[in-house]
């Protein structure tokens, strides 16, 4: 998940090039105050630049303006069973739940895959509410609908990624671990890394 203000200086190409070297397997478009021009701008830049789907983060036209693979979209953003009712049915939509009341809105909109989170405590997200933990991640992942791929999202880190995926996540999506590090390339490697171990 990009988040230019973690790479200040660094251009954003150049720092998700690093992140899909390292072996990122999708890169959301997360960037808070821009415009919709500027947004769209920014991710068909990264499309032209990586080979790997690239989401937009809330942004429903921008996604669809750009070409996009997906949008990921949060409790507050468009409905995500009326998205799917009007978009191409190749566009992915993914839905961000963090508490019983967000699963049972999301149980009924057919999203594609469900980021819970927060799994630990952020700094990349101010309200995104008390940290999961394995045991919270467990229960709230219990609730997706059977065959629901869950992400985990929030305060992970090669650290504690085996933790994750105990709890019963298939991917996780990171921001600070990997773009507020000094080499991108390599702290993703090491999580990717991480990730495939935990996977096996």
């Amino acid at each position: 998940m990009t988040a230019p203000e973690l790479y200040e200086g660094q251009d954003v190409l150049d720092a998700c090039r690093a992140a899909v070297s390292g072996g990122a397997t999708a890169v959301q478009i997360r960037v808070k105050h821009s415009n919709a021009a500027e947004l769209c701008r920014t991710t068909e830049r990264v499309m032209r630049v990586v080979e790997v789907p690239v989401y937009v983060n809330d942004r429903l036209d921008v996604a669809l303006a750009a070409g996009a693979h997906g949008v990921h979209l949060g409790a507050d953003d468009l409905p995500a069973d009326r998205v799917r009712a009007i978009v191409p049915s190749a566009l992915r939509v993914g839905l961000s739940v963090g508490s019983d009341i967000e699963a049972r809105d999301a149980t009924e909109a057919a999203a594609h895959y469900w980021s819970l989170g927060p799994f630990a405590r952020t700094l990349s997200k101010a309200d995104a509410g008390a940290p999961l933990g394995v045991k919270g991640f467990r229960n709230l992942g219990r609730l997706a609908p059977a065959g629901t791929p869950l992400i985990g999202i929030g305060g992970i880190g090669e650290q504690n990624v085996s933790d994750v995926v105990s709890a019963g996540a298939r991917g996780v999506a990171i921001i600070s671990a990997i773009f507020g590090a000094d080499d991108i390339e390599r702290a993703t490697r090491r999580i990717r890394d991480a990730l495939d171990a935990s996977l096996r």
